[in-house]
């Protein structure tokens, strides 16, 4: 396993980082003991969550990721992993999360003391916000329309109370989540400004089927030293192949239709089906060819990876050995030229 410096901060973390939004949900606790003790022998010093989880989030089963993650953790060595989770952000409806969650002081001062005790620990090393308190355009939506700006926290205010958290030795740095560029340009100012500590990353969906991180995003990450988590390398299972062979396979997008909507485009079938040929003619798994890519962009710092069983997390974890060859990285931008972010 690789491990490299996670943007302008002191933390080295694995290429691969364990996801465990499945966690409460799809696993039980048993299952996430097993799967984090697995990806731990495999080198991986990783792990995201966040207090929302699990997916699809309800108010039955909110925080419990957290809860299995911190049953865990409380017998690690706490000071060889790297851990991360993440603030929930307004108006998506999930008012058994501090009522209506909202990016200021109060929340944040709120959620970062239950996501340690959560935890069981006494320090996150990466805190992030989830999505912006301000409006954008996300998780499938990809036009700004000006009409649908709300009152927001400013972004000054929200470093603040973010900085009150770091120096209180409860967080050791911060980054976002499902940001633009303006959002992580906006961030990084304020902070040079004001001097205040530095967005570290951004958490943002990343794979074959959606690379539009590639156009704005990278470009300011670059010059910014803010480095990328790519979440969702393998687009719900739609690059995994299965949905390929059977749309009715077990998976999130069948067992949540409604968390997956950005999957349900025109061309997202046909764009998968070329890089299933790629992958084929390669001798790789359609997975294993989907997390390589994602993994050695020269933006990423780690791809996220989750799974369900131990049999699917050891091809995940595989993945991180591979090198794509000059041919087929050629053959994915071909691809790519004809379907373009089939998934945004």
């Amino acid at each position: 396993m690789e491990y490299q410096r996670l943007g302008s901060s002191d933390l080295k973390v694995s290429a691969l980082c364990l996801g465990t939004m499945t966690f409460g949900e799809q696993n039980t606790e048993a299952e996430a003991h097993t799967q984090l003790n697995y990806a731990i022998s495999r080198g991986v010093n990783f792990i995201d969550t966040a207090e929302m989880y699990p997916v699809a989030p309800r108010a039955e089963t909110v925080h419990r990721t957290e809860s299995y993650i911190g049953s865990w953790l409380k017998h690690q060595p706490r000071e060889k992993l790297i851990v991360a989770t993440k603030i929930a952000g307004p108006s998506r409806g999930f008012t058994w999360i501090r009522g209506t969650p909202r990016i200021n002081r109060e929340h944040i001062t709120a959620a970062v003391d239950a996501s340690l005790r959560r935890l069981n620990t006494d320090y996150i090393d990466l805190y992030q916000i989830h999505w912006p308190d301000r409006y954008v355009p996300m998780f499938g939506s990809t036009s700004y329309d000006v009409t649908q700006e709300r009152e927001a926290t400013s972004v000054a205010e929200q470093l603040q109370a973010l900085a009150e958290q770091v120096q209180a030795g409860k967080v050791r740095h911060i980054g976002l989540s499902n940001e633009t560029p303006w959002g992580v340009a906006e961030f990084v100012r304020c902070a040079e400004q004001l001097g205040l500590p530095k967005i570290v990353s951004v958490q943002n969906a990343y794979h074959l089927l959606n690379r539009t991180f590639e156009s704005g995003l990278a470009e300011t990450c670059h010059h910014t030293g803010v480095g990328l988590l790519a979440y969702s390398p393998l687009a719900f299972g739609w690059l995994t192949g299965k949905y390929s062979v059977n749309t009715q396979a077990q998976g999130r997008i069948t067992l949540f239709p409604n968390f997956g909507q950005r999957y349900a485009k025109v061309n997202v079938p046909a764009a998968t089906s070329e890089y299933l040929r790629i992958a084929q003619e390669a001798n790789l798994t359609p997975a294993t060819l989907a997390l390589a890519f994602a993994r050695t962009r020269s933006f990423t710092n780690s791809v996220i990876v989750g799974a369900t069983t131990l049999t699917q997390l050891k091809e995940n974890l595989d993945s991180a050995a591979v090198l794509l060859p000059k041919e087929v990285l050629e053959k994915i931008e071909a691809v790519h030229r004809i379907y373009p972010n089939p998934a945004p």
